[in-house]
């Protein structure tokens, strides 16, 4: 499970699906962030931390679950129709967005201790969306599979998803620094679905990740 590869293999795969996934996600994201700009600008800016979180619980689910059946289905040399997977994600969506809950609360509160227990909750936890969608687990088994999966791999799992998400994080904290800065909102609306869309190259590492894990035995 060498990360380099991971992450080679994750963009050419990334890159080369671009256009349908942009097809399958993008308006989702769009109202997503268009959303979020509504709220943001009628409520104060604590209240809106709670709202980017119910927003992520609403929209979330459903462009990440299709997301994953799409590439799962790509793996498997099929092309599927955007509705039909938007379709199946539909009814995935109180599961998954439990799972969604469960999972952003336990990583708020281990980042509320301290940030190492939220990033180390935050890898041990990477599977359990793919284990929900792809092995039909419920939320809480899927949580407690996806610690069992990740047992031996959390470094080159934490390696592959700080090389993603770093520079995305920066990214996203000069989004919100431009956003408090009377910018454009169209501007602003435009880098913040640029941002989430960004994101959802670390499913597909972490959908390679979880498929590589999956052919290969417990590291105790």
């Amino acid at each position: 499970m060498n990360p380099l590869h991971v992450l080679r293999d994750s963009w050419f795969f990334f890159s080369h699906n671009l256009p349908a996934i942009a097809r399958l996600c993008l308006p989702l994201i769009v109202l997503e962030s268009l959303f979020l700009q509504q709220v943001s600008s009628l409520v104060d800016s604590e209240s809106a931390a709670a709202w980017r979180i119910l927003a992520g619980l609403l929209f979330y689910p459903l462009y990440a679950a299709a997301l994953i059946l799409f590439l799962d289905a790509r793996s498997n040399g099929q092309t599927p129709r955007s509705r039909d997977l938007l379709a199946f994600s539909l009814r995935l969506w109180p599961s998954f967005a439990l799972l969604a809950a469960m999972s952003t609360l336990a990583i708020l509160l281990g980042a509320s201790l301290f940030v190492l227990p939220g990033l180390w909750l935050m890898i041990k936890l990477a599977f359990a969306e793919y284990l929900l969608v792809l092995r039909g687990l419920g939320p809480l088994k899927a949580l407690r599979e996806s610690f069992e999966m990740t047992s031996g791999y959390f470094w080159p799992i934490l390696l592959c998803v700080l090389g993603v998400m770093l520079p995305l994080w920066l990214f996203e904290a000069w989004v919100q620094e431009s956003a408090g800065l009377d910018a454009e909102p169209l501007a602003n609306l435009l880098l913040s679905s640029m941002n989430r869309f960004l994101q959802l190259f670390s499913s597909v590492v972490l959908f390679r990740l979880f498929m590589l894990r999956s052919t290969q035995p417990a590291i105790e």
